[in-house]
């Protein structure tokens, strides 16, 4: 009879809670005592032997428990209840407390509050429930999976309830330093929605952890389970009852064909993809061929680590602004930091200084405090626009890497109207930023090498890539150096191949004043005001076109780039006439130009182009003259490097810092190789067939040249002055006839003060060009 015994224990054993397997180890023992009176099954005699003198004991214990549970519920409530902020009572202090519960409620009240915040007052209820569940039957509340589900959700709660006050300056937490600590680890990882996305679903499943049948358990009491597990083997009715809680699981296992289901689909879905993307293989356009255009994915672009660096802890930031505030006081500044910004590179720190200190006493302090904080260089912001503070912007001690892959994946880039919108990065406080060439509507941009100049502008022409088509957007690119933008060539945006030789590019910018006045009659002709309006209103000739009517086509933008701006004028000086033109006037037919230089000197930023460029970006360059020349302020010498950046909005003297969004060479591989899967571009010959204008005005130069060498011998006077009388002509171009001339051998070299000879007379000048045209 033991041998059934232990049969009839063995399938059932693990269901009940471990002090119930207690209780009921011993019933059986005394079953098996009496097992040689039994003649029917052990199990049924064995319930009514066993509970009858167990269960008594087992209730009174229990009921002890309640009672004291209870007392600790009233005092753990009162404790909570009448717990002041400023005391921090210790045992040593009699009477000291104001605490209602004495010393020791008060510094109970103070470890919860502090250590959990406002979820400590869930602990008085969950010291209720378990003394109501002592008064039970058969007690529950201690199995593991309820104190899992109570550990589980109280700290999701603490979690959830720091998330809103996380990084600013105040003392607690409402989540108690366990909430604080468990919110700045998930926000590192996860952001704001991540964060409170893990906690909800934590707390769900410390709702199942607690198990429902707990809390029903508390209002509903059910029969003690040891009759039910003796009379087991011979009532066969009480099975289902027994077996319910596992009856789910033969469900879960018919829904398991399902996730197989779901593996299925994106295979299929995947491998309609790959037949979508080979047909750009088999069918490639040839040039001028329409082709059906695709945006590039975010997924040719790099993910960003999941793990990223932060400002520092919340002591460390209230750490700083003591020191701030210190060392102010050290210089008789008397200031309070009132906000903290920490940011992906850099930590504003907004002080508000006493009244009666001049802000420009703070300004001159950034060396002294960058010494004081330790910190590479310092910018302070006097005053911030719209507060009464200054800002003093430190750099962290590891700073984040802003990933253009994060910009183009948000929502404002997605949705953005614009066909010109700028992915440019993150401002201070980690938020990103974009703008609309259209609106700027041109861009200049200058930076020291390794400032993250380049890198920029290809986050700039990539952002445009992935947001617009070839027919919505071309691109004329100009590299000078013949390596940045090599990589872009024959990408199906470009108008023309990317233009090395600097010659080209002022044929290249001398079409685009011409397309400008073309553009300009169209639009004359339409009666709008702007490529916008006319855009729209072919599309609206589109959907309501007559037989036989014209077909129109929507203009295109066209962005013009020059990788190096000083090279070009340096060699070609004579695209300053056409840039300046397209500056002036070229918004509203729809061209924009981005240039860019590493040198910022009044000789290429000269004072008519920087007067057209009312929006200018600048990196880190290496004095302050080159910084006001660009942003006509100083504080881009102080710049950290590697994108850090500051913006110039039109229309406003107000300087943006940003941090520039990040992009390697093997992402813009990628993206080029994609979009020349798509199509070869359409070139336009007309501007590649320009240079014959060019050729044009070389004739009309060397027409000119005859005229001044006639003007120079007749006056017997060669001077860059008189050339620009008699021919009322710039001096650059004077003073490369007097170079000329001098090549030709005309006159001598130059011989500083004294004025230079005339080598020929006017018969021999006369021969020399008989001579030339036969």
């Amino acid at each position: 009879m033991a041998k059934q015994d232990k049969k009839e224990k063995k399938p059932h054993s693990p269901k009940p809670p471990q002090g119930k397997t207690r209780r009921m180890s011993r019933i059986i023992e005394r079953a098996m005592d009496s097992a040689k009176e039994k003649k029917t099954p052990r199990g049924a005699n064995s319930a009514n032997s066993g509970v009858a003198p167990e269960l008594p004991p087992v209730n009174a214990q229990h009921k002890i428990q309640g009672i004291i549970f209870g007392a600790l519920t009233l005092f753990l409530l009162v404790s909570l209840l009448t717990y002041y902020n400023e005391e921090t009572p210790t045992l040593s202090e009699q009477g000291a407390a104001q605490n209602i519960a004495g010393v020791v409620g008060a510094m109970i009240a103070s470890v919860l509050l502090k250590f959990f915040g406002v979820v400590a007052y869930i602990f008085p209820l969950l010291t209720l429930l378990v003394s109501i569940d002592r008064f039970q039957p058969t007690p529950r509340a201690t199995s593991y999976g309820n104190l899992a589900g109570v550990s589980l959700g109280i700290l999701c709660l603490c979690g959830l309830f720091s998330l809103p006050t996380l990084g600013a300056a105040t003392e607690y937490s409402p989540g108690g330093f366990l909430g604080a600590a468990l919110a700045s680890l998930l926000l590192s990882y996860l952001k704001i929605f991540g964060s409170i996305t893990v906690l909800i679903t934590g707390l769900i499943i410390a709702g199942f952890l607690l198990n429902i049948h707990f809390l029903r358990h508390l209002l509903i009491p059910e029969k003690s389970e040891i009759p039910i597990f003796e009379e087991q083997p011979t009532t066969s009715a009480r099975v289902p009852e027994i077996l319910t809680p596992q009856s789910s699981q033969p469900q879960e296992k018919k829904e398991l064909p399902l996730p197989a289901k779901r593996k299925s689909l994106p295979n299929l879905f995947r491998k309609k993809l790959t037949e979508s993307e080979s047909e750009p293989e088999q069918e490639t356009p040839v040039s001028g061929q329409k082709f059906v255009y695709q945006l590039p994915p975010p997924s040719l672009l790099d993910s960003p680590p999941a793990e990223k660096q932060h400002a520092g802890t919340k002591q460390s930031l209230l750490t700083n602004s003591k020191v701030l505030e210190e060392k102010l006081a050290d210089f008789g500044i008397e200031g309070q930091v009132v906000g903290v910004m920490p940011g992906p590179v850099i930590t504003r720190y907004e002080v508000q200084p006493a009244p009666g200190v001049k802000v420009s006493r703070i300004v001159n302090l950034s060396d002294d405090l960058a010494l004081g904080l330790k910190a590479e260089s310092i910018r302070i912001v006097a005053p911030v626009p719209g507060k009464d503070v200054v800002g003093i912007e430190v750099p962290n001690k590891t700073r984040e890497t802003v990933y253009l892959r994060d910009l183009i994946e948000t929502n404002t880039f997605a949705n953005h109207p614009s066909k010109l919108v700028l992915a440019v990065g993150k401002d201070i406080g980690g938020h990103p930023y974009f703008a609309d060439l259209a609106k700027m509507p041109h861009l200049l941009i200058a930076g020291a090498t390794g400032s993250g100049k380049s890198v920029c502008l290809n986050s700039l022409i990539c952002s445009i890539l992935f947001h617009s088509t070839p027919e919505e957007v071309r691109f004329i690119m100009v590299d000078p150096k013949m390596l940045e933008l090599g990589v872009y060539d024959t990408i199906p945006h470009l108008l023309i191949p990317v233009v090395k030789d600097p010659q080209l590019a002022s044929n290249a910018l001398g079409w685009a004043t011409e397309e400008m006045t073309r553009r300009y009659g169209i639009l004359a002709q339409k009666g709008v005001r702007n490529i916008a309006q006319y855009n729209e209103a072919i599309r609206d000739g589109q959907k309501s076109k007559e037989a036989g009517a014209k077909a129109e086509t929507p203009l295109p933008y066209i962005v013009i780039i020059v990788d190096e701006l000083a090279d070009l004028m340096m060699v070609a000086s004579g695209v300053e006439k056409p840039i300046t033109r397209l500056a002036q006037m070229a918004r509203a037919v729809g061209i924009h130009l981005i240039l860019a230089t590493q040198r910022p000197s009044v000789d290429v930023i000269t004072g008519v182009i920087k007067a057209n460029f009312p929006a200018r970006m600048s990196f880190r360059v290496s004095s302050k003259v080159d910084s006001r020349t660009i942003l006509d302020a100083n504080g881009a010498e102080l710049l950290l490097g590697d994108g850090d950046m500051l913006f110039l909005l039109p229309g406003t003297s107000f300087l943006r810092r940003l941090h520039g969004a990040f992009l390697t060479e093997k992402e813009i591989k990628r993206l080029t190789t994609y979009l020349k899967k798509m199509g070869k571009p359409n070139y336009d010959q007309t501007v590649l067939n320009f240079h014959a204008e060019g050729e044009a005005a070389e004739e009309d130069d060397a027409e000119l040249y005859k005229k001044a060498a006639y003007v120079v011998v007749k006056n017997g006077e060669a001077s860059i002055s008189l050339l620009r009388r008699s021919f009322r002509i710039g001096h650059s171009k004077a003073a490369r006839l007097i170079d000329l001339m001098e090549r030709d051998g005309l006159i001598s070299p130059f011989k500083g003060s004294r004025p230079r000879d005339i080598l020929v007379t006017t018969a021999q000048l006369d021969e020399r060009f008989r001579t030339g045209q036969e």
